[in-house]
């Protein structure tokens, strides 16, 4: 069975996905460590972290972009995410609620196939932006 897939006469410019929201934990960062193979201290040893300068360990940056894209994908269907490319814009802390933003900045075609362009945001619950990029989705 084909995933499916957006409608492309839908879908407007300036839609919406519905916002993903996740509190991080310190468990986040133990089995994101675990299952990733990062074990920066950085992400789990307090000690170390302060030792650094840190005021506690900090998130997995490619977690939070985990978190974005299950947020897309949610929206767009797994297999129709052509495109996904982010920058870190800000570290993420045990405690802070992160919430996707993904909203249709464009549709085009492009050699026969239809494409929504999105721009996607993970930002904590003071509205500061720690993850930014774009995205592009096949739609039907």
């Amino acid at each position: 069975m084909a995933e499916p897939k957006l409608s492309f006469d839908d879908v407007n410019v300036g839609d919406q996905a519905p916002p993903l929201s996740h509190e991080l934990t310190r468990t986040d960062l133990v089995m994101y460590a675990g299952a990733s193979g990062d074990f920066n201290p950085m992400h789990h040893d307090e000690v170390a972290a302060q030792a650094a300068g840190l005021p506690s360990v900090f998130g997995h940056g490619m977690f939070s972009m985990g978190l974005l894209g299950k947020a897309i994908t949610d929206y767009v269907g797994i297999g129709n995410l052509t495109r996904y490319k982010v920058r870190f814009t800000k570290q993420t802390w045990p405690g802070e609620t992160l919430t996707s933003s993904v909203v249709v900045t464009g549709k085009r075609e492009d050699g026969g196939r239809k494409l929504i362009d999105l721009e996607v945001t993970l930002a904590n619950q003071d509205g500061e932006v720690k993850v930014a990029g774009e995205a592009v989705a096949l739609a039907g």
